[in-house]
């Protein structure tokens, strides 16, 4: 039976609900072992992270939008004294800071790069058009909260998950410290490529423009057999969460496209015996072999496109009252990113931990 999109995982659930402009969001966790610690603070870094003008240093961050919200998360059921108790939990995030009217334009109009015209098609005209509505990134801070539970039952079995910004408006990280992650706006291993990013994607801002970017994950920590063939390879499974990120174009785990180029002597990973068991030489397959974990870090990349809100005038379409259509140009207002990678970070590590603890349950 389909669950219309909205739910994510088998073992370990998440439904995630609300719109960009409605009252809150949130979402209800389903499978959650009981015992496990959960407290509001736990919930609240998570979203921290992620929240509109959050910034990982205090200095100007280009790429965010200037929209403030708190984020404060509530936690409605499934957790007493601190502890899971293996019920739903549920979690809601109310939203504070609308400016509805920003949209009003938006109603009848398509804004190019969004999914303004396809949810409007499929749901025959019942669309949120303030902020987007469902379709709006800010959707993401639901699965953040799911994320938060999940990563907290990965770190009682030693499984950490660690994304960061490579790449962004077309300027690349030359190193990946990471230990530099959150002492820059980039949320980039490289302070030095950090502050070149900013400084370009802040040209972009300046000229009513946007940009896009690359993001890497890490996951080490878990054991071999993660994943379940043929069709529920945990790579496949990392790359359908990836993917159904809005902003993410693009995923490929170890060497990726490269491997396209590479031949089966240097790409294979050779093995021997370390400490008495199977090791790899290498990692070039990302850490799964058969769609299978084989212990090594997991290792993968995803594409962010630029944001599709710039504030150049665009050619586009708009919807008649009578269901005919016209060209018209749109002039983008309100508040929006520039550059999502930074906010897109913590979005990614949330999902590959409901990827993680959705298998790891099958263990």
């Amino acid at each position: 039976m389909s669950n219309n999109g909205n739910t994510f995982g088998n073992n370990f659930k998440v439904t995630t609900f609300g719109e960009s402009h409605g009252v809150a969001l949130g979402c209800i966790v389903d499978g959650c072992p009981a015992g496990l610690t959960i407290t509001p603070e736990i919930i609240q870094k998570a979203l921290d992270r992620r929240r509109p003008g959050a910034s990982a240093d205090g200095k100007l961050n280009a790429s965010v939008t200037a929209r403030k919200e708190a984020d404060q998360v509530e936690i409605l059921s499934g957790v007493f004294n601190n502890k899971t108790e293996g019920t739903p939990i549920a979690m809601m995030i109310r939203n504070t800071s609308q400016h509805s009217s920003d949209y009003d334009e938006l109603k009848n109009t398509f804004r190019p790069g969004h999914a303004d015209f396809t949810y409007d098609t499929k749901y025959q005209g019942m669309r949120d058009y303030r902020g987007g509505g469902r379709s709006s990134g800010r959707e993401t801070c639901a699965r953040v909260a799911g994320g938060a539970i999940a990563t907290e039952l990965l770190k009682e079995k030693g499984i950490k998950i660690t994304a960061y910004t490579i790449k962004a408006a077309g300027i690349s990280a030359e190193k990946r410290n990471l230990d530099e992650i959150e002492q820059n706006t980039l949320r980039a291993p490289d302070n030095q490529a950090a502050e070149k990013m900013n400084a370009e994607i802040a040209r972009l801002r300046s000229e009513g423009d946007s940009a896009g970017g690359i993001v890497e994950c890490v996951i080490t920590g878990c054991p071999v057999g993660l994943g379940e063939p043929a069709f529920d390879k945990l790579d496949a499974e990392l790359a359908k969460a990836m993917l159904s990120i809005g902003a993410v174009k693009g995923f490929e785990i170890g060497d990726g496209f490269a491997a396209a180029d590479s031949h089966g002597s240097t790409n294979n990973d050779g093995m021997y015996v370390k400490s008495g068991k199977p090791a790899f030489k290498t990692n070039h397959c990302g850490g799964i072999l058969g769609g299978l974990s084989n212990g090594e870090p997991i290792i993968f990349r995803v594409a962010v496109k630029p944001v599709p809100s710039i504030f150049i005038p665009q050619k586009t379409v708009k919807k008649n009252d009578d269901g005919t259509y016209e060209d018209t140009t749109l002039q983008i207002k309100g508040r929006h990113d520039i550059c999502l990678c930074p906010r897109i970070v913590p979005v990614v590590e949330a999902m590959a931990a409901l990827v993680i603890a959705d298998n790891l349950l099958n263990l």
